[in-house]
């Protein structure tokens, strides 16, 4: 009970001091917090983010894969998503397989995927406004023509339904016009197609393709938006994929699949199983596929897709990683200087407040109190002060933190338990730390020189 008495009578007499310990605690728990808080869910977050520009996945036919490896043509999964082959495929995947992708493991994860079928046709006017223009100018062959899905909506068989399309593959496209439906012969043109041809939105083009049987069969197409990807995208066209099947005569086939799924990135264990899945331990390959990484989405993918080999494309996960890692080590970096200048301040108000009341406490160990004893008292009256400003801390960093999140990532920041667990141990550490130069002029104190004014 005296004990008590003594601890709660120095806030009393030594209110601003005690004050400042417990601000310099608080403000030092707000920080860490609040960092700590964003690197446990920046790699969701950061994934989150870096998603919204484009598939971080592609899943193509297994005999395309092989000729990519041998002679590193442009179909890499490493290179460009939205690129387009310069050549018209050979081999093909099921339209009808792709819903399956919603079923892996990892379905939730898988936020937006659109199948393509690439292929070139001719391209010919047939609007007013192309009409008076020079005839040459309202043609053009070799056009790379995307077949797709804008907008599907697909009823999966849980009852669940879902949908997938380029309408959010394409966030970063600047687009003049609205988004074709999926069941109508609407399209949309590249910039630079639109300016070559002369067309604008609403207009009619007719697309001719030469199949492989030798007939010639034509689809008509209106233009519901002229995009502007950025990049040699704008010299291609997009149309539904039904239409593209129906004029390339090749019906429920498509060459590639563009996934976007939110993952986690890349460790050693997932470098190793994307080398070779089955030089992984059974441990291990539980672990891997249990795990949201790149590889083991599309390894689930392939189980899920007759005759196709998916693959992350390499520069979405390095950049993810690599921003990652520096993200993280800012942050991280932050809470321990944080925690330094807390430690500093702690200690030298510590140490000022020994000064103030070396003749109390000479006086104690005067009657008979221990060294032991006085370095107790210390400690419980810095530990109470110091556990009211974390605990303030803690709740202005759990603020500060969702403040963060809204403001870089769009959305709030998920608190774990972890976090605050960690924390505190820190702050613990960090007022011991401080404590112990002040303990040790405690453990030098002489009450008899003190008392005498020496």
């Amino acid at each position: 009970m005296f004990f008590l008495r003594m601890i709660f009578r120095s806030f009393s007499r030594q209110f601003k001091r005690r004050l400042l310990i417990a601000v310099t605690v608080c403000l030092s728990a707000t920080v860490s917090v609040a960092m700590l808080g964003v690197v446990f869910d920046v790699g969701d977050k950061l994934n989150a983010e870096l998603s919204t520009y484009g598939s971080n996945i592609i899943v193509q036919p297994k005999a395309d894969a092989v000729v990519n490896d041998l002679y590193n043509t442009g179909g890499d999964a490493d290179s460009s998503a939205s690129g387009t082959s310069e050549s018209d495929p050979t081999t093909f995947l099921k339209e009808s397989d792709v819903p399956k992708i919603k079923t892996i493991f990892w379905a939730f994860n898988i936020t937006n995927f659109a199948p393509e079928l690439n292929i070139h046709a001719d391209v010919n006017c047939a609007s007013e406004s192309a009409a008076s223009a020079d005839s040459s100018s309202c043609k053009a062959s070799g056009v790379p023509i995307v077949g797709t899905w804008f907008a599907k909506t697909l009823h999966m068989d849980s009852g669940e339904s879902t949908v997938a399309g380029m309408n959010g593959m394409r966030s970063w496209w600047k687009l003049d016009g609205s988004w074709p439906k999926d069941d109508s012969a609407q399209g949309l043109i590249g910039t630079t197609l639109a300016s070559k041809l002369g067309v604008a939105t609403g207009d009619t083009v007719t697309l001719y393709k030469t199949t492989a049987d030798g007939s010639r069969n034509k689809q008509q197409i209106t233009i519901t938006g002229i995009y502007d990807s950025g990049d040699s995208d704008n010299n291609a066209m997009y149309i539904p994929s039904f239409t593209a099947q129906v004029l390339a005569n090749l019906p429920d086939s498509i060459d590639k699949i563009e996934v976007k799924a939110l993952t986690t990135p890349d460790n050693d264990l997932a470098r190793k199983a994307s080398k070779n899945p089955n030089a992984l331990t059974q441990d291990e390959w539980e672990t891997w596929y249990c795990t949201a990484y790149p590889s083991s989405i599309a390894y689930q993918i392939e189980e899920v897709i007759p005759g196709s080999v998916a693959k992350q494309v390499r520069q979405v996960a390095a950049l993810q990683g690599d921003v990652l890692q520096k993200t993280q080590a800012v942050m991280v970096l932050m809470t321990v200087l944080s925690l330094v200048a807390a430690a500093i301040a702690v200690a030298n108000l510590m140490a000022a407040s020994i000064g103030e009341r070396g003749s109390e406490l000479a006086l104690l160990k005067a009657i008979g109190a221990t060294d032991g004893a006085v370095s107790r008292l210390m400690l419980a009256e810095t530990a109470v002060i110091s556990l009211v400003g974390a605990i303030v801390g803690a709740l202005l960093g759990s603020g500060v933190a969702q403040i963060v999140g809204h403001v870089v990532f769009g959305s709030g920041i998920t608190m774990r338990p972890m976090v605050f667990v960690l924390v505190f141990v820190l702050l613990t550490l960090t007022v011991l730390i401080a404590s112990f130069s002040s303990i040790r002029s405690i453990l030098g104190l002489k009450p008899a020189e003190v008392l005498h004014g020496r």
